[in-house]
């Protein structure tokens, strides 16, 4: 891992940098893009902020140029007056994926499948850029590590294009980096609806399950449970031991036979209605259970047939309806176990939080990423590198291939840890339901 700390190794040969955000909002990007800018600016180097993550890259041609105004602004003190701590992206976002054909090391030198990571670098070229600044989470991650490796294939005498990342996701599931900006104003954010929910529920006897954001792990999850005083919460972490099983099928994109896990969703429902019992017994008919959106890759597939998929492979969740699905099961479970009715609300949070207004710290964490940035590139001279920080807010850098497998080019995920003591607080604060 590289620090903040030493020598500069600027080479002095970066002139123009572009910036680019991919994926879903997050709060405080403004402040890592407005930071950046204005670091590079100072230090007269001109700043181009790419539209829409790279679906305007990808549609550049010999007829189709790069257009300012329409694929491309550039970022002046104008353009980032006061813009630090507004809400939404400045530059806009995308989720177009350039790397998606690319699946192995071999397919780099593969003109066809490398063939809109070229586009890509072409049309960056024809804007005289030097280096990419991509913020994004762990899908751009990669895209940017094959951005930065599919240049070692292209013919002698192209323009290099240095590459720095900085990590982004409200779901906080990022190794490298111990909090991404803008997860705690999601969290807070979402604590508040849970506390309204809450309320809403105490006064009328009853129950909302809600389905919070985080496809691979439940650090959005518990942080708004814990946060906001749910009863239960429930993440992809929780899905072991009499909670987890496998299935047999017949994978849909091979045709292959393989097992995958599953969570045993009797036993999760049985645990949520325990949890409703042992409140009532307290004199509490009312309650908030959270769960993370993630559950709903471990359904049986039985629920996840004619799902369709996004450009990244991932299952639509939005079409799963996790929420309604799973109160509808505690509802029925509950009378089934009493003899009586209890009304639960299956609702989804998460869209609420994405462009709130950021927290001061996520506003600090957010620029000093993006001096990082600056500073990676001109003061270091690095490049294919990840912005991270530890302690007081101290820059370092790490390296993509620490964070990218080099065979299968994909990151791995940054969960909860079982028995860490932040995964005991949320066991310690929600309704205690003896295994």
């Amino acid at each position: 891992m590289t620090t903040e700390s030493g020598p500069a190794e600027g080479t002095g040969t970066i002139r123009r940098v572009a910036i680019l955000f991919s994926g879903g909002p997050a709060p405080a990007a403004n402040a890592v893009i407005s930071t950046a800018a204005a670091a590079f600016l100072r230090n007269n180097v001109e700043v181009l902020g790419i539209m829409n993550g790279y679906s305007h890259l990808l549609q550049f041609s010999e007829s189709h140029p790069m257009q300012e105004g329409r694929d491309f602004i550039r970022l002046d003190q104008r353009t980032l007056k006061r813009s630090r701590n507004s809400r939404g992206i400045l530059i806009g976002t995308a989720r177009a994926n350039p790397g998606k054909l690319i699946g192995s090391p071999r397919d780099f030198a593969d003109p066809e499948r490398s063939r809109p990571l070229r586009t890509v670098h072409a049309a960056l070229s024809s804007l005289g850029v030097d280096a990419l600044i991509s913020i994004g989470g762990d899908d751009t991650l990669r895209t940017a590590n094959k951005f930065d490796r599919v240049q070692e294939f292209l013919p002698d005498g192209h323009r290099r294009i240095s590459v720095v990342h900085v990590p982004k996701t409200i779901d906080n599931d990022y190794r490298g980096i111990d909090f991404t900006f803008g997860y705690f104003t999601a969290v807070e954010t979402l604590a508040g609806e849970i506390m309204n929910l809450l309320a809403d529920a105490e006064a009328g006897r009853t129950y909302y399950l809600v389905e919070t954001m985080g496809r691979s792990a439940g650090w959005l999850a518990y942080g708004a449970a814990i946060a906001g005083e749910a009863s239960q919460v429930f993440g992809v972490e929780d899905v072991v031991d009499k909670y987890r099983s496998e299935e047999d099928i017949v994978d849909p994109v091979t045709g292959q036979n393989k097992k995958r896990p599953i969570v045993l969703i009797d036993k999760m429902i049985n645990k949520f209605v325990s949890a409703m019992r042992i409140r009532e017994q307290e004199g509490k008919e009312y309650g908030v259970i959270v769960v993370a959106e993630g559950l709903a890759e471990f359904l049986p597939y039985e629920y996840l047939k004619g799902i369709a998929h996004d450009e990244f492979g991932h299952i639509s969740i939005a079409q799963v309806h996790l929420a309604r699905l799973l109160a509808k099961m505690i509802a029925d479970e509950y009378e089934k176990q009493t003899g009586r009715k209890r009304k639960v609300t299956g609702l989804q949070l998460g869209y609420e939080s994405r462009c709130a207004i950021p927290h001061a710290f996520d506003v600090i964490l957010g620029s000093q990423l993006g001096v990082g940035a600056y500073r990676a590139l001109i003061e270091r001279g690095l490049n294919g590198v990840m912005v991270s920080v530890a302690g007081q807010l101290n820059l370092n850098y790490v390296p993509f291939q620490d964070l990218i497998d080099p065979d299968t080019l994909i990151t791995h995920v940054r969960f909860i840890e079982r028995g860490s003591d932040f995964h005991r607080l949320a066991r310690f604060l929600e309704t205690n339901v003896p295994d």
